[in-house]
């Protein structure tokens, strides 16, 4: 016997899983931009924007 998910409001969304999706999307985008074979490790923390990240949350907003 063969069970399908039935048709309807069931799925659930993890909002962490789709944002670890969306982060590695622009880290892929910006790699396939990128002029060098790696990106360095200033780029990935740009793409990944984590100096806003630490101001926000040092609370200085920069």
């Amino acid at each position: 016997m063969t069970r399908v998910a039935p048709v309807g409001g069931t799925a659930v969304q993890d909002h962490v899983a789709l944002a670890e999706i969306e982060l590695c999307g622009d880290l892929i985008i910006a790699a396939s931009a990128a002029h060098e074979d790696r990106l360095s490790l200033e780029s990935i923390d740009e793409v990944l924007k984590v100096a806003e990240e630490r101001a926000r949350e040092s609370g200085t907003g920069e």
